[in-house]
């Protein structure tokens, strides 16, 4: 495959990088959902259904890969074996441990990577009942974006706010660094390796909306510190020349900005409004290249056309407060592009594809638009639309469950 890039959110895609959830997310229970960062527990078929009906939709524009394919191939090579083992013993360094991974081939060792290892017992946790992990599963994974970033040609490793996630920073670190079909230009920020502890980034707080031109949030799992590094790397290494930064509010339905926020088409936009227009509107902050200062624009539409990307919004939610507040907390922001204006949604969000249908989108459903060919072609603005009642649970959209690496110029 040609080396990763990626210069918008909406050209044509060409290669993704996906997760279909397994047995992982079986670790996740009534009683330590809130440890694995979830509201509610997944039923594994129902997810891997819908989970399947999405990919099936990919397939028709680009070249999907999925994680745990590709972790078992780069773990064959001795040099991305070695790094993976020595970079997990110095964080848990157990020889016992060390002993397990290094008996392992490489398939057995991207299952353990992927669903965890528990720890062996004593008495006291054999009559109790108590399940702990020497490694922990990894049931967020089926959300690559958060972990991994392309921007340009390069690559970015997330720094993840929850320690529960840290393995998934060591498993994208072993794709870009070791895998031959996501060759890159170089990794601009290695989240596997950030040790400090104000330095978080997940990639649903970075949008490439243009070559010259990204927009991140600063959100309770992204830092400032992380941002101004990130901001640096950009701009010495990439064509970025301004970045808009939204100021996110803390909260549990908003962690990442494409939850209040994606572009789906050259002028269009998909926003919960009340976190962009009137009195509750969120604070933006613009920095340009060689500029050590930042100033505050008056609202998020006023800095997108200072820097020459006007965007209409669309209001997830329709439009009352209540059908926005209500399909917000459903990922009704939360959209992956196709190609411009060809984009795909939840089908649960009624009030949200009201409001795209009003904007010149036509509706298809996921299993319509798999059979049939015609579609393929359209040229009319297009929201296909997936069953998503499980995989909603986890928090995050068709958005967050794609990792692009390769988009044509929009």
């Amino acid at each position: 495959m040609p080396p990763l890039r990626v210069t918008s959110e909406i050209g044509q895609l060409e290669a993704v990088l996906v997760h279909t959830p397994g047995a992982e997310l079986q670790a996740v229970t009534p009683g330590n959902k809130g440890d694995y960062l979830y509201d509610d527990i997944i039923q594994l078929d129902a997810a891997q259904r819908e989970h399947r009906r999405f990919v099936a939709v990919l397939e028709r524009f680009a070249k999907v890969f999925e994680v745990r394919e590709l972790l078992r191939q780069a773990l064959e090579l001795p040099a991305a074996r070695e790094y993976f083992i020595r970079a997990t013993l110095d964080v848990v360094p157990s020889t016992a441990l060390g002993r397990q991974l290094e008996e392992l081939d490489a398939a057995a060792l991207a299952q353990l990577i992927v669903e965890g290892r528990e720890m062996e017992g004593g008495p006291f946790a054999r009559a109790l009942n108590a399940v702990g992990y020497v490694l922990p599963p990894l049931p967020n994974l089926f959300f690559p974006r958060d972990v991994g970033m392309v921007l340009g040609g390069h690559a970015v490793v997330g720094s993840m706010r929850h320690g529960v996630r840290w393995t998934e920073e060591l498993l994208i670190k072993v794709l870009f660094a070791f895998h031959p079909a996501l060759q890159n230009a170089g990794i601009l920020y290695d989240g596997s390796e950030e040790r400090r502890s104000d330095f978080t980034l997940e990639g649903g707080d970075v949008h490439l909306l243009r070559p010259d031109l990204l927009v991140v949030g600063f959100s309770e799992r992204t830092s400032p510190a992380a941002l101004d590094h990130l901001a640096g790397r950009v701009f010495a290494e990439t064509a970025v020349t301004d970045i808009l930064m939204v100021v996110m509010p803390r909260e549990a339905t908003a962690i990442h900005l494409d939850m209040l926020f994606t572009q789906v088409d050259r002028e269009l936009c998909v926003v919960y409004p009340p976190a962009f227009l009137g009195p509750e509107r969120l604070a933006v902050l613009h920095r340009h290249k060689g500029q050590d200062t930042v100033r505050e624009m008056p609202d998020f539409f006023t800095a997108l056309r200072e820097v020459r990307m006007p965007l209409e919004p669309v209001f997830a939610g329709g439009p009352q407060r209540k059908g926005q507040d209500r399909e917000q907390y459903t990922s009704g922001c939360n959209f992956v592009a196709l190609k411009p204006g060809v984009i795909v949604s939840y089908k649960r969000n009624e009030l949200t594809l009201e409001a795209l249908k009003a904007a010149g989108f036509r509706p298809v459903s996921s299993v319509e638009f798999v059979a049939f060919d015609d579609w393929l072609d359209t040229k009319h603005r297009t929201v296909i639309t997936i069953d998503g009642d499980e995989l909603v649970r986890g928090g995050g959209g068709p958005r967050c469950m794609t990792l692009p690496l390769r988009r044509a110029e929009p």
